[in-house]
């Protein structure tokens, strides 16, 4: 085995010295680590960042166990969630397989190990991270600005990567959940699912379940007969059989009652619903795509939700984030919701001052897009002069919550996350003006290139 530092890590988290030996030397074209227990583990992640990691369950204090090896897990994947865990154990090998990958495992082995299998697994984890290392890269030499799936604007990674598995998820015929805070434009997204799938030329029907009182949601989701109650003069069908051919958006989909959820539940196991006061059933070929901003989690287990009706709305779940986690994004939205406002509402307003600039990027906006729209509108309607400034957007006063709230796996990368979010603010509040961005940042233009080139940040 080579020391080449110029080749992928692989840390092996194994108790038994003599296994460690045996792993050490079988790899060849990697650069391997040892560790034997996990504060040895997460030492060797912070310092090494390994690409991937082959652990043992059982590890000491409780070798005869999985909870410590369960718990190494966790805290890697809390540390580098890109990492490629691969989990061995001889204990209850198929329960801790499942537990494993619902906790983010890349794979799992059963022991004794057979060296040969272990090292296609170890190689296939190594390749697609490198895969997902290009994507990465891809997406930020992307993120200078602009539209993303159409209507929605973004300079944000966290964004581009939402947009990327919409784009992803949207072709296959599967029930989409978006799960959110309230005004971080689900049902844009949700309307993106449907116009870059091949439904796109149906309908696309959107209810707010919050918003339409119990006693008349069953009505509005699966229609009625004439005469089925007092006041249905007509028959009228229901949302589902409206988005026939087409896609069903369900907002705030955790407010469904329960009585309802079981008829919901059905239609989606059978395909026909049925109307109110109707007798023969209606068979309907529509796409889910839900959004909730509740925890679905917590509801299920204090039986608010059924955890059937779960399954059958979250083949796929795509978590979008908060604005505070769109570093950039603040500035690049509400010049944007200037210039419309401003042509509809306040023609003598030209822009956004530097003051208000600054505003808004410090601001937490817990309201989300949402809350900086609806500011951004009251701001350029009230404004006296030529610019917006910060006294017109009345922002709550109090310093801007944290930057960062996830751990850095070390001072390097808490260097680099930090580095990027300066640089991206920066060229979003100057339009990416080099000379501008690099005056805010106190640095010379040819470090700022030099740093646009290093974290691979379109100019």
């Amino acid at each position: 085995m080579t020391e080449n530092a110029e080749l992928p890590v692989l840390l092996i988290v194994e108790d038994d010295e003599g296994l460690q030996r045996q792993l050490k030397w079988a790899y060849e074209g990697y650069r391997v680590v040892i560790a034997g227990d996990r504060p040895a583990a997460i030492e060797m992640l912070r310092a090494h960042e390994p690409a991937v990691v082959t652990l043992d369950l059982g590890l000491p204090p409780d070798p005869d166990g999985t909870a410590e090896g369960f718990a190494t897990l966790r805290e890697i994947l809390a540390l580098k969630p890109d990492t490629k865990v691969i989990v061995a154990s001889g204990h209850g090998a198929r329960e801790s397989a499942l537990t494993a990958i619902a906790l983010g495992a890349y794979d799992f082995y059963r022991k004794p190990v057979d060296i040969d299998e272990l090292g296609l697994i170890v190689a296939r984890a190594f390749h697609v991270h490198a895969l997902e290392r290009e994507n990465r890269l891809m997406e930020q030499q992307g993120s200078g600005g602009g539209a993303v799936l159409g209507s929605i604007l973004s300079a944000a990674p966290e964004m581009l990567k939402v947009a990327r598995t919409i784009e992803r998820v949207a072709g296959a015929d599967v029930s989409v959940m978006l799960l959110g805070a309230s005004g971080t434009g689900k049902e844009l997204l949700a309307r993106a699912v449907h116009d870059k799938s091949p439904r796109a030329k149906g309908e696309f029907v959107a209810i707010n379940c919050a918003a339409i009182p119990e006693n008349l949601l069953e009505a509005e989701l699966f229609g009625y007969e004439r005469g089925a109650f007092t006041g249905a003069v007509k028959t009228t069908p229901g949302k589902i059989e409206q988005a026939q051919g087409g896609t069903l958006f369900l907002d705030e989909v955790g407010d469904i009652p329960l009585p309802l959820q079981v008829k919901l539940l059905r239609f989606l196991q059978e395909r026909v619903i049925e109307r109110i006061g109707g007798r023969s059933g209606i068979a309907v070929d529509t796409r889910i795509v839900c959004a909730t901003h509740q925890d679905l989690d917590a509801m299920q287990a204090d039986g608010r939700f059924r955890e059937d009706l779960y399954y059958r709305l979250a083949e796929i779940v795509v978590k979008i984030p908060s604005l505070a986690e769109r570093p950039g994004d603040a500035v690049l939205l509400a010049r944007h919701f200037t210039t419309r406002f401003a042509r509809e509402l306040n023609p003598r307003v030209g822009g956004l001052g530097p003051d208000a600039l600054a505003a808004i990027d410090a601001y937490p906006w817990p309201g989300n897009v949402r809350e900086l729209e609806n500011r951004l509108k009251r701001a350029v309607i009230m404004a006296d002069g030529k610019m917006v400034g910060a006294a017109d957007l009345d922002l709550p006063g109090g310093p801007a919550s944290e930057e960062e709230s996830s751990i850095a796996i070390n001072l390097r990368a808490a260097r680099e996350v930090a580095d990027r979010r300066a640089i991206r603010q920066a060229m979003t509040r100057t339009e990416n003006n080099i000379s501008g961005a690099a005056k805010l940042l106190g640095i010379s233009r040819p470090t700022l290139y030099d740093l646009l080139k290093q974290y691979h940040l379109q100019t």
